[in-house]
């Protein structure tokens, strides 16, 4: 058994030893990007499971060692994590944990706290914690972010986001159902196996993986019937994750409606530009601000290839760059203020609504203090330059219930249908004044309101 070793502060290290020996459990957040960025980590010689337990258990167990004053996202991750170690599927000697830590003012930095806590409580002190970040904490000598994996990761969140991005444009509309779920398996399934060697992280190869993975997607057979689009923004764990936000997408779906969810991407460039506007705004080490930028620059090239893919292909809505996000803000928030989403979640609703996606969830934990201030806080000056904008703010906690939320966006839905219904009136009867079909005259997007 790998010894237990201390660091000054009396932290538990990870060690090379346990790199070898123990099997670290990652929680889920996006299925599809979680489990590329897992077979990154078992390419460097991690043993890693990811966890997809998704049942009212885990709000139990964190509720039993977290307090429930805490943010709800934190209190599912550490249910779902403390779960698996009581399991019994695995040896709690021969675990370790892993979550991400972003390091900046919101209540996400201090999971890590929280769940060395709660590990405590729970007679679990023994099972180390790794903390995945850029901002240099929490240091072990058995887990280190090298050059290889990083860029992997970095692709790993790239293909995720488009075929993400694809596969909800192509759902609602699908003539045979489940081909867009099948597509999507397959994609992550072969690129997963690319990622055990590293002469497949060039340019050249993803460049053309993202072309083959647009046109497998336009190969699908669709019917592009109007359906009410719903973009879903907000706090990033109930924003993406099924077990945070209750399955949200397939609630949608059930709806006859198409979700659009802004991709990880726009928030990884994000928490990379703000280490240097810290720069920027309060003065510090010109030298991290250069080392940010280079990365933020290679990540947003990235996006930009994955953008010129699709807009290859007319039939599809290619999501706008970072920084046409970051100039939709100017006038609504400054650049610092970036506590949790910050002024991206203010962006991404400008994006969706300037794009034509007026109807729009705001998901966020109860008692989120950034999403009240970036998120519910921003709709009444949204709709003063948007009025056509439909936003609904829904909270998500422990307490709150499933078919409260559900009811608050069927509200939501209900007038989102009747602003569909005008639309295509007036669609119809500018075609019978001037004979053409006007509905054809939308520079390749899909056909929906």
């Amino acid at each position: 058994m790998a010894e237990l070793i201390y660091d000054g502060g009396g932290r538990l290290l990870f060690t090379k030893e346990m790199k070898k020996e123990y099997t670290i459990l990652m929680p889920q957040m996006l299925p599809i990007h979680f489990t590329m960025m897992k077979r990154c980590f078992e390419s460097e010689g991690y043993k890693m499971d990811m966890l997809t337990s998704n049942h009212r258990g885990i709000v139990d167990t964190g509720l039993k060692y977290v307090h429930n004053d805490t943010c709800y996202p934190a209190l599912l991750v550490i249910g779902q994590l403390i779960e698996a170690v009581q399991s019994g599927k695995y040896d709690p000697h021969k675990i370790a944990l892993i979550i991400t830590q972003t390091g900046g003012g919101c209540r996400a930095s201090n999971y890590i706290y929280l769940l060395r806590k709660a590990l405590t409580k729970a007679g679990l002190e023994f099972v180390p914690v790794i903390s995945l970040n850029l901002s240099g904490l929490d240091k072990n000598p058995g887990f280190k972010l090298n050059l290889r994996l990083l860029l992997s990761l970095i692709f790993a969140m790239v293909y995720g986001d488009i075929i993400v991005l694809l596969a909800n444009q192509c759902r609602p509309y699908e003539t045979k159902g489940g081909v867009s779920d099948e597509m999507s398996e397959k994609w992550m399934v072969r690129l997963t196996e690319e990622f055990k060697s590293f002469k497949n992280l060039n340019a050249g190869r993803f460049r053309k993986n993202l072309d083959l993975i647009v046109a497998d997607f336009a190969s699908i057979e669709v019917l592009k019937t109007p359906k009410v689009r719903v973009g879903i923004v907000g706090e990033i764990y109930v924003k993406f994750a099924p077990l945070g936000n209750n399955n949200l997408e397939d609630f949608l779906l059930s709806e006859d409606c198409e979700p659009v969810v802004p991709g990880l991407l726009d928030f990884i460039i994000f928490k990379i530009n703000n280490r240097a506007v810290d720069v920027e705004l309060y003065g510090g080490n010109p030298l991290k601000r250069f080392v940010a930028g280079l990365l933020q620059k290679y990540v947003e090239n990235r996006q930009r290839e994955l953008i010129a893919a699709v807009k290859k292909y007319p039939s599809f809505r290619a999501p706008g760059t970072f920084e046409s996000i970051k100039e939709k803000v100017a006038g609504y928030l400054g650049y610092g203020n970036k506590m949790g989403e910050g002024w991206l979640l203010t962006g991404e609703m400008l994006e969706l609504i300037e794009d034509g996606i007026t109807d729009i969830v705001c998901t966020q934990p109860f008692g989120c203090l950034p999403n009240h201030v970036v998120g519910k806080g921003m709709i009444r000056a949204i709709k003063k330059n948007h009025a056509q904008s439909n936003i609904v703010a829904v909270d998500y906690d422990p307490g709150a219930t499933r078919i409260n939320q559900e009811n608050r966006i069927k509200l939501m839905l209900a007038n989102a249908r009747m602003n569909l219904e005008r639309s295509q009136k007036e669609k119809d009867e500018k075609k019978d004044e001037t004979g053409e079909d006007m509905s054809k005259n939308t520079k390749g997007k899909r056909f929906t309101a």
